[in-house]
């Protein structure tokens, strides 16, 4: 068949935000979509955004706690694409690092992590963003939120679902907002390609099936506290594969999980995973027939895949989430093949502190809440039970 283009403008004309849906695990599906509908930011934005940015006084107030590659690489430049936030605290244990990026972004405020609670009396420090290991998310979460100060946690949320139960606790009880950073939510592909779904583009979707997978190198400095898991938390399906995992839901959300059942692939003898899981293979029942299946690895050449399979096309997603370049491939019968190309996802990242911060500014619920990272973990929870068990199915 003939391929035919459609183009970055053409994906983000057609790319429309709604409340998310009621994805569920028991009653889990509840919390999340109780913390997400309901009265949406305002504005006709891309992102459900206002479409004009604030004033420099009335744009919503920052601290970045931890200064590492992907905070420095990724999320920091995005505050200068937002219009709605900007960066005045930043947290380290590094001084020097800390100071060198204050003078490149004119931050004033400096904290360490023995300081950190001092936030709690900075008029000028409104939300805070953890880029944590995972171990540190619920520590610092927790003392965010008794400051009085909204948070935007790095996914995944924590540990365990006892410290995501505890963060969200947290936020309940101080009156303010918690959520998760899934940026794949405020990916103008990724939205744009849920909105296919959900308009019936491809029938009733059967089948969704996720890869993701990485040569984690120990030797380089970022991956090394992944191969620990104090700080890690767990391996591969923690850090990459749950990308798999909440994109399948963000697109078939209407649906009820009923079991996972999974089976650990970490290689033999490999030493890189004395304390997590090298690799896993998991798949998760519907209630309603449909099944999503998911491979994660950290030890395998970079894939990162999203196929949606319905009884009227599929729609291929390779690579489905990445930072700067997601493509897709739509296959329905009797029609040509549709090639989508975003040429860059990059606004994911401001669409994503945007949000937030008019979702902390508003008072109006949050796209990805603390529930939703609450709810993959206990699923990825599920997932390891299973596969300690040989994989025996885990209802959950």
């Amino acid at each position: 068949m003939k391929d035919t283009e459609l183009s970055r403008r053409d994906l983000l004309n057609a790319a429309r935000v709604g409340a998310l849906g009621a994805a569920t695990i028991g009653s889990l599906g509840a919390q999340v979509a109780a913390a997400a509908t309901g009265p949406q930011p305002h504005g006709a934005g891309l992102f459900g955004i206002e479409a004009l940015p604030d004033p420099l006084a009335r744009r919503v107030r920052w601290a970045v706690v931890g200064l590492g590659n992907f905070a420095v690489g990724q999320m920091i430049p995005a505050f200068l694409q937002a219009q709605h936030a900007r960066i005045t605290a930043f947290v380290s244990g590094n001084p020097g690092k800390a100071a060198d990026l204050a003078a490149r972004y004119g931050v004033t405020r400096l904290y360490s992590y023995d300081t950190f609670d001092q936030i709690a009396h900075d008029p000028e420090v409104d939300c805070v963003y953890i880029a944590l290991p995972v171990g540190l998310h619920a520590e610092f979460t927790i003392r965010a939120l008794k400051a009085g100060k909204h948070v935007l946690c790095e996914k995944p949320m924590a540990s365990t679902s006892a410290e995501c139960r505890a963060m969200i606790a947290a936020a309940q009880s101080a009156g303010r907002q918690l959520g998760v950073a899934y940026r794949v939510h405020f990916d103008p592909f990724n939205i744009a390609a849920a909105d296919m779904i959900k308009a019936g583009d491809f029938g009733t979707v059967r089948h969704l099936i996720a890869e993701n997978c990485l040569e984690i190198d120990p030797a380089y400095p970022p991956h090394v506290w992944r191969l620990t898991r104090a700080l890690g938390g767990g391996g591969s399906m923690f850090d990459y594969g749950i990308y798999g995992l909440n994109g399948c839901l963000m697109m078939a959300p209407d649906t009820t999980p009923i079991d996972v059942s999974a089976i650990y692939t970490t290689p033999r003898g490999d030493t890189r995973f004395a304390q997590v899981e090298g690799g896993v293979q998991w798949r998760m029942r519907f209630a309603g027939g449909m099944t999503a299946q998911g491979t994660s690895s950290y030890a395998g050449a970079h894939v990162n895949r999203l196929l949606v399979a319905g009884t009227g096309g599929s729609l291929a997603m390779d690579p489905a989430n990445v930072y700067d370049r997601n493509r897709a491939l739509r296959r329905r019968p009797k029609e040509p093949d549709l090639v989508i190309d975003t040429v860059a996802s990059q606004p994911q990242f401001a669409g994503q502190i945007d949000g937030f911060s008019l979702a902390a500014r508003d008072n109006v619920p949050h796209r990805t809440p603390g529930e939703m990272g609450l709810r993959d973990i206990t699923l990825i929870e599920a997932i390891y039970r299973s596969a300690d068990a040989g994989g025996a199915p885990v209802k959950v």
